[in-house]
């Protein structure tokens, strides 16, 4: 089931949130699974035999590891676990990747390789609740989480409709006592969730969705436009992603709060980083941070040396870069991240400040434009749809293209292009303030609330594109 549908939004939200708080308190987790499972069958309902088998996988290996006195038994349960979880990971999303890459390498060397590839469908957010599964089998088995003995409050774990297709990728700690605590229906909570599904469902709709048929004819057609064009398709693309992407976590952790539930923040104003490395703290936060937590400290994190602590940065940014995808383009744009983080940790600090410069304003916005193109860049990788259009894409972009294109040829006018990049530029100065409102102000009927909710709802009904489309990030 999608956020941005009626079905969601006028039947499904109402009816789980009024029935979780008319129902005792020991029956409310049965609803919630229930309603999870529910909503997960609205895709493809057989994948949830996948979900389930992975449930039962890392429910086992969590009580086999606590229940272990042998450290080395305990290890075995984790690797097991791992192995097991990922394998599935990789059958659904890799090994098509992989074959064809062997048979290719095979053809290069004269070799008679030839793997068969399979006809089968992703299953709708299967990274991300792999990786949700996964940080609670390591956490049990450093011994900061207990097994979880209840299997529905374990599956319930992994299932929780608000964040199970695309997160945050959720930590045990903070998420499983949530499910045996009574939460009483608190009416400030309840607005604040209102506001985050508002904010959400605005960038969703009346941003990112019609920005989506802008940027899908220009990256279709980018061989016969100039280059003002393609810079204008990849900057309403980095406004497309961010508004789709964080406008799901708005909405996921704003349907939460309203039965009383905290998710944790997955977007904090990534486009103001002055960095890279601030970029990342501010991106996917949920999905940055378990990188770091179960990759890049395990390795050895920033206690070695300054040459190994880059390259396990470098590490995790490919891996990152893989797991959005099993395409070379999204290994290219990790490789583009690792990169930039790279010289950005061997650069003296304040390397990119301007002597000749006097106003810190305004080489802060200096700053921001040179990260937010940096970051503009390798979404072409991410958009493309294959690595040599990404590479013609830029190609053209950068030479001195004279082609005399007519928006008109696309369904295009010129004047619709210019006022959608102006309101991007618009939504990008004032989202700061407006994030800042929406979870601090309490009461949704003070004036300020109430005009500001009344302008988004009418540009939600006036100008959202109700086509259903599907949120980017289902595909990972």
């Amino acid at each position: 089931m999608l956020f941005n549908t009626f079905d969601f939004l006028f039947l499904f939200f109402p009816l789980v949130t009024l029935v979780y708080y008319l129902l005792p308190h020991s029956y409310r987790w049965v609803w919630l699974l229930g309603a999870s499972v529910y909503f997960y069958s609205y895709f493809i309902p057989y994948y949830l035999f996948i979900l389930i088998l992975a449930i039962v996988i890392d429910y086992s290996a969590g009580i086999l590891i606590e229940n272990s006195n042998n450290q080395k038994h305990k290890k075995y349960y984790l690797v097991a676990s791992i192995i097991s979880t990922v394998l599935l990971l990789f059958i659904f999303k890799y090994y098509n990747f992989a074959a064809q890459n062997i048979n290719y390498l095979g053809s290069f060397i004269q070799e008679d390789w030839k793997l068969d590839l399979i006809s089968i469908a992703l299953p709708v957010g299967l990274s991300f609740h792999t990786f949700q599964s996964l940080s609670y089998v390591i956490e049990v088995y450093w011994g900061k989480q207990k097994a979880e003995r209840h299997f529905g409050i374990y599956s319930l774990y992994v299932m929780f409709y608000p964040q199970l297709v695309a997160g945050p990728i959720e930590r045990p700690q903070n998420v499983i006592h949530q499910f045996y605590e009574k939460h009483n229906f608190n009416w400030s909570q309840f607005t604040m969730g209102l506001r985050l599904m508002v904010w959400g469902l605005f960038k969703k709709v009346v941003i990112a969705d019609n920005i989506n048929v802008i940027t899908n004819n220009i990256f279709e057609n980018y061989s016969h436009m100039n280059s003002l064009y393609l810079y204008a398709g990849a900057f309403l693309f980095s406004i497309q992603i961010y508004c789709d992407f964080s406008g799901y976590s708005d909405m996921a952790i704003g349907s939460a709060k309203c039965m009383g539930f905290k998710l944790m923040e997955n977007f904090n104003l990534p486009y103001i980083s002055q960095s890279i490395k601030e970029f990342w703290s501010r991106w996917h936060i949920s999905l940055s941070t378990w990188f770091r937590d179960y990759v890049y400290v395990p390795l050895g994190g920033s206690r070695i040396s300054k040459k190994k602590t880059v390259l396990n940065q470098i590490y995790v940014f490919l891996i990152s870069g893989i797991w959005h995808g099993a395409n070379w383009t999204f290994l290219i744009w990790g490789a583009l991240h690792a990169l930039y983080n790279s010289i950005g940790h061997f650069l003296p600090k304040n390397s990119l400040n301007f002597k000749y410069i006097k106003t810190a304003f305004i080489q802060k916005k200096i700053n921001q434009l040179v990260v937010f193109n940096l970051v503009l860049f390798a979404w072409i990788f991410f958009r493309a749809n294959s690595l040599s259009d990404s590479v013609s894409y830029i190609q053209t972009m950068f030479s001195n293209n004279t082609i005399d294109f007519n928006p008109a040829d696309l369904g295009l006018k010129k004047a619709s292009l210019i006022i959608l990049v102006l309101v991007c530029v618009l939504f990008l100065a004032f989202d700061r303030r407006v994030h800042q409102f929406i979870r601090k102000e309490a009461n949704l009927f003070c004036v300020k609330s109430f005009a500001l909710f009344s302008v988004l709802v009418t540009l939600i009904v006036t100008c959202g594109f109700w086509g259903k489309v599907q949120f980017i990030y289902f595909q990972f």
